[in-house]
């Protein structure tokens, strides 16, 4: 295959029901990016699946030569997949999205529109005043309105959801972000440091909707404790950025 403008990265952990809706849409998505951008990849990561996700990727991935499959031999998270994805993606934007169809395929052209010049990353964003949320248990909801919320409060104000997966990245972003969550935290760690790098970061609203196949596989306690334990760490090193500015700038002054 050429090489790729664009890679789509989709992680999987035990999907085969969601898969023939993937299957069936995806392609008409891919050629519409195609026509935009120029020639596209898939990078599917099977997240050490039990359910015969690895075998259904295969069989409708297998053969196609922009389609690439990576294996892990046993669940590792997330995280753990996002990182094997953005190794194995050629790109140089690179899109995630959830194989669950909770944003819309058909939304990914216009995420990468939004990509204009002056922005490194652009997330979907169901909690800005243009986006909304379709059908979501509102436990799932508290949790990742509170979260973002949290983090608006902490980095930037502007900033209305921290917590979705649907995304487009240049690589420079990938290349320079490191985080170390193998969970659900990832993706709120690395739009939080790509913010504390300077990166430049825009929305997308979007309709976030309750997945319609198989069960969400995020553990709501775990992840609420791995969110405040990651926000204190923050809160520190926001504040300690703040003094430190504060001292220099008052070095600045004295030397005038």
């Amino acid at each position: 295959m050429t090489q790729p403008a664009v890679s789509l990265v989709v992680p999987c952990y035990n999907e085969v029901e969601s898969l023939p809706r993937f299957v069936r849409e995806i392609d008409q998505v891919l050629a519409e990016v195609t026509r935009r951008h120029g020639p596209v990849e898939l990078v599917l990561v099977d997240d050490g699946s039990r359910d015969g996700t690895g075998a259904a990727l295969h069989a409708a991935f297998g053969k196609r030569l922009d389609a690439c499959i990576v294996t892990h031999p046993k669940n590792l998270g997330l995280g753990a997949a996002l990182h094997t994805g953005f190794a194995a993606a050629r790109g140089e934007i690179i899109v995630t999205t959830d194989v669950d169809g909770t944003y819309d395929f058909s939304e990914i052209p216009g995420l990468l529109e939004a990509m204009t010049p002056e922005v490194d990353l652009v997330t979907a964003s169901p909690y800005h005043p243009a986006g909304g949320v379709a059908g979501v248990p509102v436990y799932r909801l508290v949790l990742s309105r509170g979260a973002s919320l949290v983090y608006r409060a902490l980095l930037d104000w502007n900033i209305y959801t921290y917590t979705s997966m649907f995304r487009a990245y240049r690589r420079k972003v990938i290349k320079e972000v490191r985080f170390s969550s193998p969970g659900y935290l990832s993706m709120a760690e690395i739009l939080s440091e790509a913010l504390l790098l300077g990166f430049v970061v825009g929305e997308y609203p979007a309709v976030l909707r309750v997945r319609q196949y198989g069960q969400s596989k995020a553990r709501v306690a775990g992840i609420l404790r791995d969110h405040l334990r990651f926000q204190a760490g923050l809160l520190l090193r926001t504040r300690l950025r703040r003094a430190a500015t504060v001292i220099q700038n008052w070095q600045r002054t004295i030397k005038r």
